[in-house]
């Protein structure tokens, strides 16, 4: 029979391969879970792809200014919608609207509302010349003194009727007709800045065929004229060489 020491010496050599078996078990379970943890990442990747370019070819396909008309449509919506509920109560649908509305909002809308003479646009020339008005009698500053005075030697007549016969019994201040003549002339040297089209000049030689071959020749001239001047006139008089 095997004595204790053998039989504890065979426990001993057989502990430590067991106890490293276990650990490669583990460490290939935690590895296989990993590994299924990766792909699960993997498929969900890709699924996402596969919706963010089925998403993207879908907006390609789309207008181009499709989502300012889908955020404006959905607004009208809205805005029908509530202005359907306002009717149904009985309430003002532009008041409850107004009380929405923050104070520095409506600050910020009375000071665009209040913006002078906005340029809108050139639309047709009459509403450039109301424009103008406007402006240049906003810059006139009443002199309210010669105003009261003009009042109190008119009388009653300073406000005319049908029947009055102030017409043409005005006669304006030295002052006053210095001021327009230098309003006159300070619109005239702004005119005379803006850029105009050049006029034709009939009696200039005629050496292109057609607008922008006449513009090539000017700009040849301008940059060249000085170092051919010489060769134009000997080939104009016929002395070339």
């Amino acid at each position: 029979m095997a004595s204790c020491a053998e039989v504890e010496s065979c426990v001993m050599n057989e502990s430590p391969s067991s106890s490293s078996a276990e650990t490669a078990a583990k460490k290939h379970e935690e590895r296989l879970k990993k590994f299924r943890e990766l792909h699960l990442k993997r498929n969900e990747a890709r699924k996402l792809n596969h919706q963010e370019v089925a998403e993207e070819d879908r907006r390609l396909k789309l207008p181009a200014n499709w989502e300012a008309k889908k955020s404006r449509l959905e607004w009208e919506l809205k805005e029908k919608e509530r202005k359907q509920a306002c009717e149904a109560q009985g309430e003002d649908y532009e008041r409850v609207k107004l009380l929405e509305i923050s104070a520095e909002d409506a600050e910020k809308w009375e000071r665009k509302k209040k913006k002078k003479n906005p340029d809108q646009g050139f639309s047709d020339y009459a509403a450039a010349q109301l424009r103008q008005y406007q402006r240049l009698t906003k810059q006139i500053r009443p002199n309210l003194e010669e105003y009261e005075k003009q009042r109190e030697d008119c009388g009653e007549e300073f406000f005319p009727t049908a029947n009055s016969l102030l017409l043409g019994t005005h006669v304006p201040t030295k002052e006053g007709v210095d001021r327009m003549v230098a309003d006159l002339e300070k619109q005239i040297e702004k005119r005379s800045k803006y850029s105009r089209r050049r006029k034709y000049n009939d009696d200039s030689d005629i050496d292109y065929i057609n607008e922008r071959n006449a513009k090539f020749n000017k700009k040849a001239e301008r940059f060249y004229g000085k170092y051919t001047a010489e060769i134009k006139q000997n080939l104009e008089r016929g002395t070339a060489v």
